[in-house]
């Protein structure tokens, strides 16, 4: 869902390149640079508002976060929930979700979040879920080996879907969640629309996948 455009917007992210990345295809290769350590890179692909990313950054201090979203207005909002909490383990980027290889290297990050995407629920565009062969393709590119995704979900159909490709991608499922809230998984932080729906009763879905890797034979 397209939020309204907020006035201000590309002015604000233009005046802050220390947390929102400008030509972000020159770091790729280079993001322990940007960062200035070799922790563990771990991406947001439709960060939105940045309530996850944020969070994230906040309690997991050891790991580099990146969010990522083509909307410039609801990017605005996620730079400035990173500014009260001056977080020297986030960066933004307002590029499009599609084109990861061009600003991460082969096997340069750790894990991909993939919270709350669009379901585009009419067959005929399967082809633009964010959990379809080829999206699992490129994600594959740009994680380290046995790298994972963690996808989580209010939609049942499109959790059905994933669960689905993940599975004939030749991913393992670690671990799924039918009903996450209702779980004893500890250190979730929730979206923006994972507390609204879970505050209307629905139930969020969550599943761990892992790529696996092709043993050589001796």
């Amino acid at each position: 869902m397209r939020m309204r455009k907020r006035p201000g917007a590309a002015e604000l992210l233009a005046s802050h390149p220390e947390l929102v990345v400008d030509e972000p295809e020159k770091w790729q290769g280079r993001w322990a640079e940007r960062f200035g350590n070799n922790h563990p890179i771990h991406i947001e692909i439709g960060s939105g508002k940045g309530q996850f990313v944020v969070g994230m950054a906040k309690a997991h201090p050891d790991i580099n976060y990146i969010g990522i979203d083509m909307q410039l207005s609801v990017l605005s909002i996620a730079l400035e929930k990173a500014l009260e909490e001056e977080l020297p383990n986030l960066q933004l980027l307002h590029v499009n979700g599609e084109e990861l290889t061009q600003y991460f290297a082969e096997n340069e990050v750790d894990q991909i979040y993939l919270n709350f995407s669009d379901p585009w629920p009419k067959t005929r565009h399967e082809k633009r879920r964010l959990t379809f062969k080829t999206f699992l393709a490129t994600d594959e590119k740009i994680l380290k080996p046995n790298g994972e995704i963690h996808f989580k979900t209010d939609n049942r159909g499109l959790f059905e879907y994933s669960l689905s490709s993940f599975s004939k991608y030749g991913m393992i499922l670690e671990k799924v969640w039918l009903d996450l809230h209702a779980s004893d998984f500890e250190g979730n932080i929730m979206t923006e629309y994972e507390a609204k729906f879970s505050a209307k009763g629905q139930p969020i879905y969550r599943v761990e996948a892992r790529f696996q890797v092709e043993e050589t034979s001796k």
